[in-house]
């Protein structure tokens, strides 16, 4: 991979798109609404804002029909419709729309777009469920809009962060430029938000630790280790020591990739209103997960008005996802190829899967099925080395989702469909068979 050459490709995509936003005095944006759609919604506005250019944000948990309905309900037919995020995978649905479309994404595009722009990394040769987020794909079309929205960065590398990606290729490239502009610092540690360590070990899901979620045993490992106090004011040797304990606890059972992702370089993010990144990407999912859609907007767009309130709203979200992950791990069972669980009104369910395949089984990719009234949502996780080993969760989820009258899709290691239902068993068996078939498949190859 020539990254110099496939980055310039994209840069010249997000020209293309930055000159068709531009010729416009009204944008309609819609955005996905985890940590990296709002942080690509929050760029883009701020981005529009600078330019005079109007815009009207509407954050959405899905892209379907009902929202092309309400985009032609709410938007004048010579504004610019600017999807974040999403759009790449929903050519026939966005197809609807008569105003002209750009897109920003890094989901694998399906079908002809109808965008007079799309940015996607996919069409350059690069692999967007690793190497570049939404918000990187919108932050590339920022600093085509304007240079100095360099100091928006800090927000593509939250995207990146809450997608679980890796920083080398693309979003090293962001973070580079970054650090070089005073955007973002970066420090070693253990990667989790700041505050009282026992009280964050305590409610934080990722790591998760034998001891997540137990006071009376994070209080003995603390005891052992001769440590307490806020984890942003430790030294660097009391943080090695606490990174070295975790460390040894996550060699047990987690795959390398989780130890990666628990212990290493934790980003400061100089020009946001939540500074460390951990604690900005748990907000975000919160905000997203409540439908607190505005707050983590402005969150995004620097305004301290509901922050405190948002702070409290995600610390007892983590608590009920951290006692979530505890029931969850009680429901598993284990098909040829899969973990899954099937359960009713269960909390971050994409947070149960990963955790089961990053700290618990690395070695079979899981499912998560959860009915909330009338509809049943699923999450399904994998790890890079079972991508490598050929798993596609996002091609296993779209077809076993079509097979019972749903829709699925999403990246090849992490990827959520939507089923009737009733059709759970049905759904899982045929995951089960697709991926089994995927990974037997590169053993025959070997």
């Amino acid at each position: 991979m020539n990254l110099n050459i496939e980055m310039q490709k994209l840069k010249d995509l997000a020209r293309e798109a930055a000159d068709v936003i531009e010729k416009y005095e009204h944008v309609r944006v819609i955005s996905h609404n985890d940590a990296d759609g709002l942080t690509s919604a929050g760029i883009i506005c701020q981005a529009l804002l600078r330019q005079n250019i109007r815009f009207h944000t509407t954050i959405v948990p899905r892209l379907d029909s009902s929202v092309v309905e309400m985009i032609k309900e709410t938007t004048a037919d010579d504004d610019l419709v600017l999807f974040c995020d999403m759009g790449s995978g929903q050519s026939d649905i966005i197809s609807e729309l008569k105003q002209d479309i750009v897109v920003l994404d890094h989901h694998v595009p399906v079908g002809e777009t109808p965008a007079k722009v799309l940015v996607n990394p996919h069409l350059v040769g690069i692999d967007g469920a690793m190497h570049i987020s939404g918000s990187g794909v919108t932050f590339f079309v920022a600093m085509e809009m304007e240079p100095a929205n360099v100091d928006l960065a800090g927000l593509a590398i939250a995207g990146a962060v809450g997608d679980k990606q890796l920083f080398s290729t693309l979003n090293g490239h962001i973070l580079e430029e970054a650090v070089n502009a005073d955007v973002v610092s970066v420090k070693k540690g253990l990667k989790i938000g700041d505050g009282d360590i026992a009280k964050v070990l305590e409610y934080t899901p990722e790591p998760y630790l034998d001891i997540t979620g137990d006071s009376e045993k994070i209080k003995q490992f603390l005891d052992f280790l001769g440590l307490e106090g806020n984890i942003e004011d430790l030294n660097p040797d009391q943080t090695k020591a606490l990174t070295s304990a975790v460390a040894l606890k996550l060699a047990k059972n987690a795959s390398p990739e989780a130890v990666d992702a628990a212990i290493g370089d934790v980003y400061i993010l100089n020009n946001e209103i939540v500074s460390n990144v951990y604690d900005l990407v748990a907000i975000l999912n919160t905000c997203g997960k409540t439908e607190k859609y505005g707050m983590g907007m402005s969150i995004c767009m620097k305004d301290r008005t509901h922050l405190e309130e948002a702070i409290d709203m995600t610390i007892s979200q983590q608590i009920s996802i951290v006692e979530n992950i505890k029931k969850g791990m009680d429901m598993v069972k284990q098909g040829k190829s899969i973990g899954y669980l099937i359960g009713e009104d269960l909390e971050g369910t994409g947070l149960i899967a990963s955790t089961f395949v990053r700290y618990v089984n690395p070695d079979m990719p899981f499912v998560a099925v959860n009915q909330v009234d009338e509809l049943v949502k699923v999450s399904a996780r994998g790890t890079r080395a079972l991508v490598e080993e050929g798993l596609d969760l996002s091609f296993a989820l779209r077809e076993a989702a079509a097979l019972v009258g749903g829709q699925g899709g999403g990246h090849n290691v992490a990827s959520g469909a939507s089923i009737p239902p009733g059709t759970a068993e049905e759904f899982i068996a045929k995951v089960d068979e697709i991926v089994a078939e995927q990974l037997s498949k590169q053993e025959k190859s070997e």
